[in-house]
């Protein structure tokens, strides 16, 4: 079932299901120029908000080998409904809003619909590692499709073209599955997990 927090921005009503810690494990499985990347992994994954109309997104990644655990990623980021600005948004940068801020309703959202029935979605990450996506993609009830618009990387960064990733409430966990192009390989399979709701 899914709970909605009493004091959810009307924007995020939509992406309700995700608030929360998500912990569990999942694999990676991807393969460049007969180099196999592969193994077990520990993730951690937090939605959050903080009156905003975006939830806070941050997502923490361990290799597992034995007993031990080995950093993987960090990103941090994040998550709207796709919608134009108006001069009641602040921005950009520390500009205020040019006018009164005015209270969103289950209407004004409900305007947000696509034609397929879902909501359109931005979603800003910033990974550890130097690399910067920004994210389109669809809410529709508990599944989410994401796909890059743009990324962008350090010039220290290793390669990294375009990614997809899917997530969706499956028996109250949350399960995603994240396809890359990378290291010069075209878009692939790249990793997937299981996380549950930590209490």
């Amino acid at each position: 079932m899914i709970e909605i927090p009493t004091d959810l921005p009307a924007d995020l009503v939509p992406l309700s299901w995700l608030v929360g810690v998500w912990e569990g494990t999942g694999v990676i499985d991807y393969e460049v120029d007969g180099r196999a990347f592969s193994g077990e992994f520990a993730h951690r994954v937090s939605f959050s908000h903080d009156g905003g109309g975006y939830l806070n997104y941050s997502a923490d990644a361990w290799l597992l080998h034995g007993d031990a655990r080995r950093p993987l990623v960090a990103e941090t980021g994040f998550w709207r409904l796709a919608r134009p600005a108006t001069d009641a948004d602040a921005g950009p940068a520390l500009l205020p809003p040019a006018a009164p801020a005015a209270v969103r309703t289950a209407d004004d959202v409900e305007a947000l619909r696509n034609a397929d029935g879902g909501f359109d979605l931005e979603v800003s990450l910033a990974h550890a590692d130097g690399v910067l996506e920004l994210y389109v993609g669809q809410v529709k009830g508990p599944r989410i499709d994401l796909a890059t618009d743009a990324v962008v990387r350090a010039a220290g960064a290793k390669p990294y073209a375009a990614a997809t990733r899917l997530y969706g409430l499956v028996d109250n966990h949350l399960l995603w599955a994240w396809d890359i192009a990378a290291l010069g390989r075209e878009l692939s399979s790249h990793a997937s997990a299981r996380l549950a709701r930590e209490e």
